[in-house]
């Protein structure tokens, strides 16, 4: 089984994560966003910190059986609290473990309600449907979503 963490973003080396945002498989379900180099990866990394002190949020790598294998969030966007999972595709298997993490999460954040929003490159999700609130489509500067409305328990 693999061993799971969550580190802080500055922890884990950067080259490692502009190799990860930037492959192709990974940009093709995110929005458009130029090709990182070092100077940008640090400064999106440096802006995720800052998301990282706000109240009620938390950004982390995650490295699986000590390689960085994503990165993960509960962040706010527009008065809400939204659920990021970005992962290297050779783990897109542990998905569903990683986001039970973030439940657990936005629970202990004292969180009543999360959303997510998938890209429309994205499959819907039967698992994140049937315990979602609400499914509905939204758009965020020109690209389209499916937002999962769900419930913390």
């Amino acid at each position: 089984m693999s061993e799971i963490q969550y580190l802080p973003l500055n922890s884990v080396d950067i080259e490692d994560l502009l190799t990860l945002m930037n492959k192709h498989k990974t940009r093709r379900h995110l929005m458009n966003y130029p090709v990182f180099d070092l100077e940008s990866i640090q400064a999106w990394v440096d802006a995720k910190e800052q998301i990282d002190t706000l109240p009620g949020c938390r950004v982390r790598a995650i490295v699986i059986d000590r390689l960085l294998a994503g990165w993960c969030a509960i962040q706010q966007e527009g008065g809400d609290y939204e659920l990021a999972i970005i992962l290297d595709e050779v783990h897109w298997g542990l998905g569903k473990q990683i986001f039970r993490e973030l439940m657990r999460w936005a629970k202990e954040l004292k969180h009543d309600v999360v959303l997510i929003h998938l890209l429309e490159t994205r499959r819907e999700y039967k698992f994140l449907r049937r315990q979602a609130l609400e499914v509905s489509k939204s758009s965020v500067m020109g690209h389209h979503f499916l937002t999962y409305k769900l419930k913390v328990k």
